[in-house]
């Protein structure tokens, strides 16, 4: 099981990071996330590109994967698969990219609003990530039905906001 996915940018060439999107799939103290974060992150940020993508972390294992400047980091148990894992953490890039266009890591940090500049479709990061996987566990493996799940929400919303405009200019008229 997944206990948690962090998207981590690295700032400048130390090992200094920013985590850009988090979701824990298992509850715990505040605190012991921060210690979590901290930690897997200074361990994956100090590795050099050729070197495995498995850590062993106290009693989990870390599993990551880096886009450019972007690290996708995972935490799971001992008897998880790491290939599956490296798989899943694929698959939820891959639908990022289909999403928002074909793009650059950066561009997806971008449009996925994990800059400083924007905070636009953060939550279209989250809610593709949970149709690929719910309570930690693969969920949909198929990247068109995560996709068109997605999509289909999408429209809903704007049609539920055209009707609110609607509603809103009637309202004024009146």
């Amino acid at each position: 099981m997944i206990s948690y996915i962090l998207l981590v940018s690295r700032q400048g060439t130390s090992i200094q990071c920013k985590v850009r999107l988090a979701k824990w799939f298992v509850t715990m103290p505040p605190k012991q996330k921060a210690k979590i974060v901290k930690d897997v992150t200074q361990l994956v940020l100090a590795r050099r590109t050729r070197m495995c993508n498995f850590i062993e972390y106290k009693d989990t294992k870390v599993v990551y994967r880096r886009y450019a400047s972007l690290f996708f980091v995972t935490g799971i148990g001992q008897s998880d698969n790491e290939l599956v894992t490296l798989e899943i953490i694929h698959r939820y890039v891959e639908v990022l990219d289909r999403y928002f266009g074909n793009v650059r890591p950066f561009d997806i940090c971008c449009r996925i609003g994990l800059t400083k500049f924007s905070i636009f479709n953060f939550q279209k990061a989250f809610a593709i990530l949970d149709e690929l996987i719910i309570a930690g566990e693969l969920q949909e493996s198929s990247k068109k039905s995560v996709l068109r799940v997605v999509t289909q929400s999408d429209s809903v919303e704007d049609q539920e906001a055209s009707e609110d405009v609607l509603v809103r200019l009637g309202s004024r008229a009146s």
